[in-house]
């Protein structure tokens, strides 16, 4: 069984991630979907660097090489197509677009019953404005997110119509929400990390500002997951279909907590230096068995019916 690593984007993850995978009897094969092209009229019109004419039994994500709309699409497609093949993807293309898109995330966490902040997503920087002039004070900001975005960048708060950009800037679509603080005025939320549908570790995130991802200054803590928080979690990733991820949470103020994001392609070193949990051994541990399960013949497309 041979299994294909898209990990190019940082070699500490994919390091770890490929000897986790030789250490349960599987080869993986680094790839960059950059790389993958579709060539009709001999075969198997996918060509994956690295598997020839055919296809690989696994693929484990860790990060999708950036690029236009357009390039994303194509690499959005060729993840779908892996998938009808009966390729095992981790995360699923289908995972990835509904974690990605935070308005779509929130959809769904609000569907399914799952706490989180109040939120907005709006279309017009009139509508937008009119929200800040109700909603939004010093004391109560709402937060501006890019829809597609991650590790704290382009986050601003919102306490009147004017902080508010131009609608070029956020591509067209503001994504706002309450900003929740603690009482004891500090900066701090919480990262559950879950895998193959169970919380395997947690980490407190702190901060000496309001945006406490590590990649900003953030600085990890220990922290044994409450259950309510690994209930949450685990919940958020059955509802956005992500096989691992990253689930971002914070105190609702009341002894509970609030879902914020789910991640589809989560960083953990931060993570990893505060728990004994091995990540990449409980992630590659979780994907092997699933494509043990899964595999068959040397999977190919199905025929057009």
């Amino acid at each position: 069984m041979r299994v294909a690593l898209a990990a190019e984007n940082g070699e500490w993850h994919r390091d770890r991630l490929a000897s986790a995978l030789l250490s349960r009897g599987v080869e993986p094969v680094p790839i960059s979907l950059a790389d993958v092209s579709v060539v009709t009229g001999d075969g198997e019109p996918l060509r994956v660097p690295g598997f020839g004419r055919g296809l690989p039994h696994g693929l484990l994500i860790r990060t999708i090489s950036g690029g236009t709309f357009e390039a994303t699409t194509l690499r959005l497609g060729i993840l779908h197509a892996l998938v009808a093949s009966r390729t095992v993807v981790w995360n699923s293309p289908a995972a990835i677009e509904r974690s990605v898109d935070k308005s779509m995330t929130s959809l769904l966490l609000a569907r399914g019953g799952v706490p989180t902040p109040e939120t907005f997503v709006l279309s017009t920087w009139e509508a937008a404005s009119d929200l800040a002039a109700s909603e939004a004070r010093p004391q109560t900001p709402l937060v501006l997110k890019p829809l597609f975005g991650s590790q704290g960048e382009g986050l601003r708060l919102i306490t009147r119509p004017d902080d508010l950009p131009d609608r070029d800037e956020v591509a067209g679509v503001y994504y706002l929400q309450r900003y929740v603080s603690r009482r004891d005025g500090s900066w701090r939320d919480y990262r559950v990390f879950v895998c193959a549908g169970r919380a395997i570790a947690g980490m407190i995130r702190e901060g000496d500002g309001w945006i406490t991802n590590l990649r900003r200054g953030g600085r990890p803590r220990p922290w044994e997951v409450p259950s309510e928080a690994a209930r949450l979690a685990e919940a958020a990733a059955a509802l956005t279909s992500v096989d691992y991820t990253g689930v971002d949470l914070v105190e609702d103020g009341e002894g509970g907590y609030l879902v914020l994001e789910v991640n589809s392609m989560p960083a953990w070193s931060g993570l990893q230096q505060v728990t004994q949990v091995d990540i990449a051994g409980e992630i590659a541990a979780g994907f092997v068995r699933a494509v043990r399960a899964a595999h068959g013949p040397a999977p190919r497309l199905a025929a057009a019916t």
